[in-house]
């Protein structure tokens, strides 16, 4: 996700006066806006869907991290030991 310094830092004060345009040009650019009080940065604003994608990408990565760590831990299992199993304890209706 690419910033840019001239468009996308704002100050607090900017953000109560022109909070509509604020919003405006965060749900257009779907680029952060990083809200500084006294010329240090203190929040990001982000688009709430550009913020699921960020979660559902660190959510993602969570469990990746967990299956690296199996793998190395050498906890796993052969997939047709797995699917047997599955398949075993599967309760079908019909």
């Amino acid at each position: 996700m690419s910033l840019s310094i001239t468009e996308d830092i704002k100050s607090v004060s900017d953000l109560k006066k022109k909070t509509n345009e604020i919003f405006k040009q965060l749900h257009q650019t779907g680029r952060p806006i990083i809200v500084t009080v006294n010329g240090k940065p203190d929040a990001v604003l982000l688009d709430v869907e550009v913020f699921e994608k960020k979660l559902q990408s660190l959510n993602l990565a969570a469990l990746l991290a967990q299956a690296e760590t199996e793998v190395k831990e050498k906890r796993t299992r052969p997939a047709q030991d797995f699917l047997k199993e599955l398949k075993g304890n599967a309760k079908v209706s019909r």
